[in-house]
């Protein structure tokens, strides 16, 4: 069967400017590659009639289906429509449904006068099937041409989203006869993308054609994903169980979640399903662990608060970091870190604790200790471990970096932790 292969286009000049970050080609590529559509290019245009001609006539050759997100709103630069009723030979006509929909939203939701440019939201090519927007007043239209389908959606995230939802995943899935696509991933860290291609070399040889093996890095760590197509979702799903379940095995001393989840949500679990809870002390890292580990729902089952000890006297007036470490060692040292943690768990009253400290950058470093050196220390009441970091990237990126092998220290920690527990109990 032939697969079907789309194309999503986002308009608009502030995402070539960088002014907005384009999360709804992400967002539609997620849930298309769901239903068995396979996305061929995420293309960028700004509000230019030609660029966006040009995008629809070169897609168009590849793609059985066009996906156009942005500039459907009620101003000038706003051109998607007019372009695609004249690209399609329709002509402009009010669709009275839209208009009594965009009229309730002005009088019952927004409480304020509807004027005649948002009445225009309602004037929409006669040549489409017109896609009732629940959340906002710019519908969405569906066309057909050549045996091809483009469907044009509002750019706002929230009315995009309901339409994929609510009209167009529902019509592409009656219209087409969609394979299946599994996808299975496993994080794994302390082995380099090339050593790890390595070791599962003869594995990755031996794959089925319709399965393939994808190496994404990330902070130092490889995520590893597997993913099948075919029509007969019993069969692949077995095949994909094997095929991970082999991949698993050769992966046992560095594999840190065979689920496809971040390090904060990994170390979430572990606490939650254990009962214990924690708390962090970050000076260099600013609360970004914290704000990690509290971004998951339920996090308030294990994470109990912060300490954000960005100034030595907080270090000490706060957490009971010793004057005479700081004036020794430096705030950036091991003995700092242990000390926070110690401050932390006495403090915060929680199982286990995370600190950090470091110097980010640009500046602040000097030659025994350069930008990028961080120390972490994670513990419990009974112990502390530490380890020291050598990042060498920007500002933003050594904190990420610092934040995620934070977290995975204190993964491997608390591993250890119940592993020990569980052979004294023996």
């Amino acid at each position: 069967m032939q697969k079907i292969n789309a194309t999503i286009i986002t308009i608009g000049d502030e995402l070539l400017i960088g002014q907005v970050i384009d999360t709804n080609s992400a967002w539609m590529a997620q849930e298309l590659n769901k239903i068995g559509v396979s996305v061929l290019r995420r293309v960028a245009v700004g509000d230019e009639w030609n660029a966006i001609w040009s995008a629809l006539e070169q897609e168009s050759r590849y793609a059985d289906i066009l996906l156009l997100t942005g500039g459907l709103g009620p101003t000038a630069d706003d051109i998607t429509k007019p372009l695609l009723c004249e690209y399609f030979g329709g002509r402009m006509v009010t669709n009275e449904k839209v208009l009594a929909h965009v009229r309730h939203l002005f009088e019952n939701v927004y409480r304020r006068p509807m004027i005649e440019r948002n009445a225009r939201q309602a004037e929409v090519p006669d040549v489409c099937t017109v896609l009732h927007n629940a959340r906002g007043t710019a519908p969405g239209m569906w066309f057909e041409k050549d045996n091809r389908i483009l469907v044009s959606l509002p750019g706002v995230p929230h009315e995009m989203k309901g339409l994929m939802t609510d009209e167009v995943l529902p019509k592409l899935k009656e219209r087409f006869q969609l394979p299946v696509i599994l996808h299975r991933t496993l994080l794994t860290a302390g082995l380099g993308e090339s050593f790890l291609a390595e070791r599962i070399r003869d594995f990755e040889a031996n794959l089925p054609g319709h399965v393939k093996l994808a190496y994404l890095p990330n902070y130092g760590m490889v995520r590893l994903r597997l993913s099948a197509t075919g029509f007969d979702e019993q069969a692949l799903t077995a095949e994909m169980e094997e095929q991970f379940n082999k991949l698993q095995s050769q992966l046992q001393d560095i594999l840190v979640t065979n689920r496809d989840e971040p390090m904060h949500q990994v170390v979430g679990r572990l606490l939650k399903e254990h009962q214990k809870t924690i708390g962090t002390a970050e000076s260099c890292t600013g609360g970004y662990i914290a704000h990690l580990l509290t971004s998951t729902p339920g996090s308030s089952a294990y994470f109990k608060g912060s300490v954000v000890s960005y100034a030595n006297e907080i270090k000490t007036a706060v957490l009971g970091v010793q004057p005479e470490t700081l004036a020794r060692e430096g705030a950036v040292s091991e003995s700092t870190v242990e000390q926070m943690v110690v401050g932390a768990l006495k403090h915060l009253g929680t199982d286990y604790a995370i600190a950090t400290s470091g110097i980010m950058g640009p500046d602040g470093g000097s030659p025994e200790k350069p930008v990028g050196t961080v120390w972490v220390a994670v513990g419990n009441s009974h112990s502390i471990v530490t380890q020291c970091f050598h990042f060498r990237f920007d500002r933003t990126r050594n904190i990420e970096l610092t934040a995620i092998n934070a977290l995975n220290l204190l993964r491997k920690f608390f591993l250890e932790q119940v592993a020990h527990q569980k052979t004294n109990s023996h």
